[in-house]
């Protein structure tokens, strides 16, 4: 193939398009094209080169003698599709520039894959005369490219097939990259975020363990195998997850970053469920409340029992002591009647004192992080068989996640069991065939709320208030109500700071709301 040359004049000074005289000498243009390290060549307009530069020669492996006067498809790998170098001859025909990458072949076979520009050089009449192409081998890159891209891959494929939730947080908690298991997770709660949910118990739980870890994301905020409690909506039973969260690091990628070394903190929150095993747990766990429940049952009916016949013997005896020093004062000390009287008094107060005495004092309890949820499921759990004898149904509308309260755990057990019973024996009078107990939690600006309403004939407004003196009942025909319960329970409610209140109107039915401040004053 006869070689063509390149004809310009390196030695003459040539205007610029402008018309305008360039100050740079055209041999400092062509040295600066000769040591470029980018490859440059320039050819006619079926592709025949007129000139290279010595990296175009290094990247082919074609010495100047094998390139000058050749055709550009000498570098051609017949593995680049055709389409591909149609629409490239389509767009620089056309006076348009092309950039795409294409498969190369240097001189000894090797293939490497190119990043092409090729930019039409146009005459003062608009035609094309000639093409400058620039490229360079980039086959490393697209290696690394692909490797990342396999690695990702592989990562997300990995992070979807894992058994358990994995989810990347920002710094405000919401969600940047989710798998499987979450989304699954997201459906079964409503499609509620479950992450800010597992969040803030985590977090109430370092506050109580390490109040100087509690800060967002920085480098000290790592925690490992958190258990966190769920309660799905639609009366679904609970579900726990062992938490663990780990710190991620992410370079900033903006230019202007570069030096700086500026970046992003994620949180990669990992939990894995653990309902089965604790499911297995609670049930020991319960077996074991129902023994201690059923021996406060028995303590706190002996101590009512004891406290009202000391309440009933100090009328009396308040009585006969008016009695006796409206005697003296008539008759004088020494009055037989005074004396006998005095002598009764004394032995009724030593049979009051004694009572008192004989009176169980309520169980010191230690204050602690208490879930309200877990506590209203260990009622129901100790009520089921009252539940099932009594034919009711049961509606559990739990919010999924409360805020973190500290109380008496037993107390207020007793406090909801004390409410629930009261549901249960209202419902199973004779004759009454509407029997739905419905239990609601939800946090309100706070306080945590506790909703229990049964379908049962309710209490009247005039009794409303009425039914949480102490010894006072509505259920006269039954021996074992001495009228304590809603007094004691109103008692636990005020020692945390809380209210029991009757909706007035709630008729036929009953529904009781108890609010308990989250964080009390004293």
């Amino acid at each position: 193939m006869a070689k063509k040359q390149l004809k310009t004049s390196l030695e003459n000074e040539i205007p610029d398009s402008s018309g305008v005289l360039p100050s740079i000498h055209p041999r400092v243009f062509q040295l600066t094209v000769d040591q470029s390290d980018m490859a440059i060549s320039i050819t006619d307009v079926q592709g025949d080169i007129l000139y290279a530069n010595p990296a175009f020669a290094r990247v082919t492996g074609y010495p100047m003698n094998e390139l000058i006067g050749y055709n550009q498809s000498l570098l051609s790998n017949k593995t680049t599709p055709s389409e591909v170098y149609r629409s490239l001859w389509q767009q620089i025909s056309r006076g348009e520039a092309w950039s795409g990458r294409l498969i190369n072949k240097r001189r000894d076979g090797s293939k490497y894959l190119a990043d092409l520009n090729i930019s039409p050089v146009i005459d003062g009449n608009g035609a094309v005369v000639n093409y400058l192409g620039m490229h360079r081998d980039v086959t490393e890159m697209h290696r690394l490219e692909c490797e990342v891209k396999n690695q990702k891959a592989m990562i997300e494929s990995v992070i979807d097939a894992a058994p358990m939730v994995i989810a990347l947080l920002d710094v405000d908690d919401r969600v940047v990259l989710d798998n499987h298991e979450y989304k699954k997770l997201q459906g079964d709660l409503g499609m509620i975020e479950p992450a800010p949910m597992l969040m803030t118990a985590i977090r109430a739980g370092l506050e109580v363990d390490a109040p100087a870890q509690t800060s967002r994301h920085n480098s000290g905020y790592i925690f490992l195998d958190r258990e966190v409690r769920i309660d799905p909506p639609g009366g679904k039973p609970p579900r726990w997850f062992s938490c663990s969260g780990s710190r991620v690091r992410e370079d900033d990628a903006a230019a202007d970053a570069f030096f700086v070394g500026r970046g992003r903190d994620y949180l990669l929150l990992v939990a894995k469920e653990i309902t089965s095993l604790r499911a297995q747990q609670e049930k020991a766990r319960v077996a074991a409340l129902q023994v201690v429940m059923a021996e406060e049952d028995r303590v706190a009916a002996l101590r009512e029992s004891l406290s009202a016949a000391t309440f009933r013997l100090e009328g009396p005896l308040n009585m006969m002591n008016s009695v006796v020093a409206m005697l003296k004062r008539r008759s004088g000390e020494t009055d037989p009647m005074v004396v006998a009287l005095a002598d009764a008094m004394a032995s009724g107060q030593r049979a009051l004192d004694e009572l008192r005495a004989m009176t169980p004092a309520e169980s010191q309890e230690a204050i602690g992080s208490v879930n309200i949820n877990e506590l209203l499921r260990d009622v129901l759990d100790l009520t089921t068989g009252s539940l099932l004898a009594s034919g009711i149904t049961v509606t559990w509308k739990p919010q999924a996640m409360l805020p973190t309260f500290s109380g008496y755990p037993n107390k207020l057990r007793s406090l909801f069991k004390a409410l629930i019973d009261n549901a249960i024996e209202a419902m199973s009078t004779r004759g009454w065939r509407e029997r739905e107990l419905v239990l609601l939690t939800r946090a309100k600006l706070g306080s945590i709320e506790i909703v229990i309403e049964d379908s049962g004939p309710g209490i009247p407004r005039a009794l409303q208030l009425k039914v949480f003196e102490p010894f006072f009942t509505t259920k006269r025909e039954s021996k074992r109500h001495l009228g304590t319960g809603l007094a004691t329970a109103q008692q636990v409610a005020a020692d945390h700071g809380g209210t029991i209140e009757i909706d007035p109107a709630k008729l036929p039915g009953c529904r009781i709301s108890v609010v308990l401040p989250v964080k009390r004053s004293g």
